[in-house]
Formats: C-alpha cells, sequence, structure tokens
C-alpha cells in the first residue's frame, strides 16, 4: 500500500515574502480534502507569515537534502540558459529530491501550486506507483508523444519505476525542463508498463498549460469537476505580473477578498479552505 503520507517541497531559495495565500490553500486543502496520516514539509528555507504560523501546526517539518546540478548542463540549450538566467535551476533541484523523497519513505508528493478538490480514491493507494498524463509533447523531431506529468506522484516505499526514473534522470539531464522529468517518466512507462498506473488527464491535470487552460482556472468559470481530484495551477506560468501570454491574472491578484468573491473555478474550488478570519493581512 501507498503510505497515506503527503509531501511537499518548498523554500529552495530565500524567503523574501511572506506565506502566499495559494500554498496556504494548497496545504489546508490537502489536510481537509485527503485527512492524511502527516503532511511531510521538506524545506530549506522556512517560510514565514500569518498564513505560514496558521498551517505550520499541521506539519511535519522536515530539513531538505540539497541536490546541487551541474551548471553546465545549462549552458548547451537556450532552453537551459533562460532557466539558468530566471533562476528557475530550483524546480530542478526539487525534481530530483522528491523522487528520492518518494523512493526512500514512499508516499503521494505534490507540487505547492496544487489545490486538492476530492480525496483521492482509495483503489489507486493499492497501486505501486501512479501518475497522471498530462497534455502531450513535441520530442527532438517535433512528433507529439504522451507525457506523465511529475507535479503529483504516488508510490510505495522502494517502488521499483521511481528507482528506474531516479537513476536514468542523473545520465538524461540536460538543463531543460522536462527532459529528465516527464517526458522521461513516459518513455520509461513505455519500457516498463508493468511498474506503472496511470490514470486519466482529468484526475490532476483538468486544466491544461496552455492559455485557455489558466484563463478557465482563474478567469472563468469550469463546472464540471466529475473525477478532478486536485488541479495544478502552473503557477510559473502566471505568477509575476510582468507575464501576460497566459493570462493577466499573477500572484499579486490572488487575495483573499479574490478567492471569496470570484466566480472563477479556481475561487469556488478553494473557498471552503479559506482562514475563518482574515490571516493574511
Amino acid at each position: 500500500m501507498i503510505p497515506r503520507i503527503f509531501h511537499f517541497i518548498f523554500g529552495l531559495k530565500a524567503q523574501t515574502e511572506p506565506f502566499h495565500l495559494l500554498h496556504y490553500l494548497c496545504l489546508e486543502s490537502c489536510r481537509q480534502v485527503n485527512q492524511p496520516d502527516a503532511i511531510h514539509f521538506h524545506y530549506a528555507n522556512e517560510p514565514y507569515g500569518p498564513l505560514w504560523d496558521a498551517i505550520k501546526p499541521h506539519l511535519t517539518l522536515c530539513p531538505v537534502e540539497r541536490e546541487p546540478l551541474p551548471l553546465s548542463s545549462y549552458e548547451t540549450s537556450a532552453e537551459g540558459q533562460l532557466i539558468a538566467r530566471e533562476g528557475w535551476s530550483y524546480a530542478h533541484e526539487a525534481d530530483f529530491i522528491r523522487l528520492k523523497i518518494l523512493l526512500r519513505h514512499g508516499g503521494v508528493y505534490a507540487d505547492m501550486d496544487t489545490l486538492f478538490v476530492q480525496p483521492m480514491p482509495s483503489h489507486l493507494y493499492q497501486q505501486a506507483c501512479v501518475l497522471g498524463e498530462e497534455g502531450a509533447l513535441p520530442d527532438e523531431r517535433g512528433i507529439l508523444r504522451p507525457s506523465l506529468c511529475n507535479a503529483l506522484i504516488a508510490a510505495v516505499p522502494g517502488s521499483p519505476f521511481i528507482s528506474k526514473w531516479l537513476d536514468a534522470a542523473y545520465h538524461t539531464f540536460d538543463g531543460k525542463w522536462t527532459s529528465h522529468s516527464c517526458q522521461l517518466a513516459s518513455r520509461l512507462w513505455e519500457a516498463h508498463p508493468e511498474l506503472l498506473h496511470v490514470v486519466p488527464r482529468r484526475y490532476f491535470y483538468r486544466h491544461p498549460w496552455t492559455p485557455d487552460g489558466i484563463q478557465n482556472l482563474f478567469e472563468r468559470h469550469d463546472p464540471d469537476v466529475r473525477d478532478v481530484f486536485s488541479l495544478h495551477l502552473c503557477n510559473h506560468l502566471w505568477w509575476s505580473e510582468h507575464r501576460t501570454d497566459f493570462t493577466r491574472f499573477h500572484a499579486g491578484l490572488l487575495t483573499e477578498e479574490y478567492v471569496r468573491a470570484s466566480a472563477s473555478t479556481y475561487a469556488a474550488l478553494a473557498r471552503r479552505f479559506l482562514p475563518p478570519s482574515p490571516l493574511s493581512a
């Protein structure tokens, strides 16, 4: 059985702003919806602020073992150079840390830009490893191939799939966004289908990482949440107010007032997890 322990990774870079409402709602929705045996919060730099103080008592704090990656890998492609220049390499570090945590402890890993909607089905805990399908990605030839997102992974301790994935990721890492993660997972699934249970896209990735998908989360209302157990919010695509190619929505607009009053998909589903009185001020 997959342990009913949820793992989150945060604070791989210095914390310069109070813990954000989106992150609080991720953890609080996990706590209320899944009612796990424990929530392990793996961190290098501890968050701060009123929302952190409110959620901290419900977490098991786990100082993280860092996973330095070769800087030379980012120099071989324009994509890698952009990731290094923007300071996003911590996300790659988290890709490796999550696999090591699951291999050692088992449980359910989720990104901090997740909102939990319904309890994960009990039958999934009986699998050895679980991933969800996301939208297809083009390979090096431009041909669309299935992609398995690593934003939510469930596994037993010592999962053979996670072990193969971690070993291959060290050899595959090239500084690009998903070569060692989602695309590699898909190739391993093709080679070892008996080691992995794949669930339909709508389970964890109902709204894809496209302008339409992001706008359906934060600007429009999608009433169809059948078989939706969590939402992946892809916050790197809209967090900054200066990035408007996906949406004009940004982190500064995601406030308690927005969640209480907006008719958007995210606000309608997140509202019940707000603290009873404002804490973010």
